[in-house]
């Protein structure tokens, strides 16, 4: 995990988060996985590009690097985003909005990596409260990567039919 590198992320760095998410569909597609987000690759999406240029320009992205590559991205907000059915935490949070990594390199500690930076830069900015939402469907994987990696589950919601699930860590 020492040889990944994170650094602050621009605009610039749109079309590889896009490369990752469209990879990321791809993958869960082929795994079986259509509900968590969906078979459209997230590039052609209604929104999906505009989207992740917002990402990089109104909030706070990461990019983690491995042999000065580009193999994941976090992106921090104060809060989840207001069309998702989930309250206000009723204090000061960051609050992460995207947690995507390159598939041809899973195993390798990249969530882990972003997951503990946007701790620190949490904790940096004298804010307690880290949160993060999910997919909870399936077997419940993506809930038990995030509780992993020193998250608590909170709040279950659904988004329409899609299984979601508040996720919360301490970093006092």
């Amino acid at each position: 995990m020492n040889d990944i590198r994170i650094r602050p992320g621009s605009l610039a760095d749109a079309p590889v988060i896009l490369d990752m998410l469209d990879a990321a569909v791809a993958w869960m597609n082929a795994r079986g996985n259509t509900e968590q987000w969906g078979t459209t690759p997230y590039s052609q999406k209604p929104g999906g590009v505009e989207r992740v240029e917002r990402y990089t320009t109104e909030n706070v992205p990461y990019i983690a690097e491995l042999d000065g590559r580009p193999v994941g991205a976090l992106v921090l907000d104060s809060g989840p985003s207001p069309q998702m059915p989930i309250a206000p935490a009723g204090e000061a949070e960051r609050y992460v909005r995207l947690l995507v990594s390159d598939r041809r390199h899973a195993g390798r500690g990249i969530g882990a990596a972003l997951l503990d930076h946007a701790a620190e830069e949490t904790r940096r900015a004298g804010v307690e409260l880290l949160r993060v939402d999910c997919w909870a469907g399936g077997g419940g994987e993506l809930v038990a990567f995030y509780e992993r990696n020193g998250f608590t589950p909170t709040d279950p919601f659904l988004y329409g039919a899609w299984p979601g699930q508040v996720l919360a860590r301490r970093v006092a």
